[in-house]
Parts: structure tokens; C-alpha cells; sequence
């Protein structure tokens, strides 16, 4: 059971259908844990709906009733069954970019304790990777230099603000400074969303920074 959520205002871009292809992604990994989100998109959903409803009909050129129509032979949607061989438990679209298990996956090691591995989403704003940190490891103190969006997969960790568990979701801005440790016992992966790489902030762990780029799209 989650115990941090996304903030309202994400929520709301969700349901609305205007938040970038990564975040969503990740705001509905959360939404696999958390049937408190869930319902409450729901209810989200419900009144965009009823809203629209109530707004008085635009008339459309030909070209656009054209085009719907046109599509209506387009064949449906992929959809994805869970993988039977993976281990991760997720939804489709992240079952599907992780395609099996972690450990398939090409991790790129960073420092003794962390690896990261990067996945691709198509957004071109948003780095989308997956942060393994070693039992009892931790990630050196860092800056964001923008938003970042984290959702505990397996294990845990604990920072300055608090201890985190599957399906617990953060998010940290710019400003924030902080240095996850993983809790004791087993190695902690968690999705990471950012749109501005991180900053180590200890002298000897700057030299860093430069293989930090963001990698989106």
C-alpha cells in the first residue's frame, strides 16, 4: 500500500490527458499500487466528462468529420498482456519498455552503489531510467536542476524526509537536495522521470556531473 502520492495538480494533468508521455507513464505506475489515486482519477475523469458535456456544440469543418471517419477502419490499438516471463509486475506500457526482468536490462554503473539503466519513451523532453541502488547503498547527496519524478519499484530507501516503499511516488524540484540509502536487505530500483540531469554537490563526487546528461526521448 502507498503511503506518497503524486500532487493534485498531476493527477488532474492525467486525467485531463495533458501530462507528457513520461510522466504519465510514471503517474500510472503509482496508480498500479494505489487504489486511493485510482478512485480519485476516476472521480477526476467523471466530472472532466460531465464538463464537457455541458459546453455547447462547436460546429467542425468537413475535412475534420472526414478524417474521423476515415479512421474508423484503422485497425484497434496494441494492447499488452502482461509478459508471463517477467519479474517486474508492472503495467503494460512499463512491462513493455522493460520487456522481462530487471536483469536483463543494460544497467551503466555510475558509483559502487548505483547503476541506472535508460529506457526510452519517445518523449523528447523527459529522461525516463531506472535507478538500482545496492542494499544498504547509497545515491551521493544531489541537486535537481529541475523536476524529478521517483516511484519505488522493489525494496526501498530512506532520505532526509522520510523512508519510501513499492508503489511510494515523489516528487522533488530543483531547490531540493537530498541522499537516498537503500534500505538494509535488498537492493532498491525506482523509476525516475526528470527534465534536468542531477548535480552531485560533494567535492569528490562533482567529477560526476559530466556523465550526468539528460537522456530523453
Amino acid at each position: 500500500m502507498a503511503h506518497h502520492h503524486p500532487p493534485m495538480d498531476f493527477l488532474l494533468e492525467y486525467a485531463a490527458g495533458a501530462l507528457p508521455v513520461a510522466q504519465s507513464a510514471c503517474v500510472a505506475a503509482h496508480l498500479s499500487y494505489c487504489q486511493r489515486c485510482r478512485q480519485l482519477v476516476d472521480r477526476l475523469e467523471d466530472v472532466g466528462g460531465a464538463h464537457l458535456e455541458r459546453l455547447d456544440p462547436q460546429p467542425v469543418g468537413e475535412s475534420v468529420l472526414e478524417s474521423v471517419m476515415a479512421r474508423l477502419d484503422d485497425p484497434e490499438p496494441l494492447r499488452y498482456a502482461p509478459n508471463e516471463v517477467s519479474d517486474t509486475q508492472l503495467p503494460g506500457l512499463l512491462d513493455r519498455l522493460i520487456n522481462g526482468n530487471y536483469a536483463d536490462l543494460a544497467w551503466k554503473r555510475v558509483t559502487q552503489s548505483l547503476s541506472i539503466s535508460y529506457l526510452k519513451t519517445g518523449d523528447p523532453s523527459h529522461e525516463f531510467a531506472l535507478y538500482r541502488i545496492a542494499a544498504g547503498g547509497r545515491i551521493p547527496e544531489h541537486t535537481h536542476g529541475g523536476s524529478e519524478m521517483t516511484l519505488v519499484l522493489r525494496g526501498g530507501f530512506a532520505d532526509e524526509s522520510g523512508e519510501y516503499h513499492p508503489g511510494d511516488f515523489l516528487v522533488r524540484e530543483g531547490w531540493d537536495k537530498h541522499t537516498p540509502v537503500a534500505l538494509e536487505g535488498e537492493e532498491c530500483i525506482c523509476l525516475a522521470v526528470l527534465d534536468a540531469p542531477l548535480r552531485f554537490t560533494r567535492l569528490r563526487h562533482r567529477w560526476l556531473n559530466p556523465l550526468l546528461k539528460l537522456r530523453a526521448g
